[in-house]
């Protein structure tokens, strides 16, 4: 069962990012990679998968290779998803924003 609970470091991005970092060194592992074979199969260079995984930082088409090798892409696509409807009017509403090309200036 997933854990949906909000926790203060979900607002946290070093935190966030932390999560990330531990979680794909974790599904390194259990495929049996090394940093180098990380490295080798996603094209990203040994130092930044070592600075990944010890200072959490990383640039986003490094992040997306890595997670092509380590077939963990769908969190990618779920990222920025749009909003599911719940009634009629929503979906209404949705057909007018998507029009819009910029935000107003509030």
């Amino acid at each position: 069962m997933a854990d949906n609970r909000i926790l203060i470091d979900d607002f946290n991005p070093p935190a966030i990012a932390h999560k990330i970092a531990k979680k794909m060194k974790s599904m390194r592992i259990e495929q049996n990679m090394t940093q180098i074979d990380l490295a080798r199969r996603s094209g990203v260079s040994l130092g930044s998968i070592k600075r990944f995984e010890t200072k959490h930082e990383i640039a986003l088409r490094k992040l997306i290779q890595i997670g092509l090798v380590l077939e963990a892409l769908e969190g990618f696509h779920k990222l920025f998803s749009s909003s599911v409807y719940q009634t009629i009017d929503d979906v209404i509403n949705s057909q007018t924003s998507q029009d819009r090309k910029r935000a107003s200036r509030g």
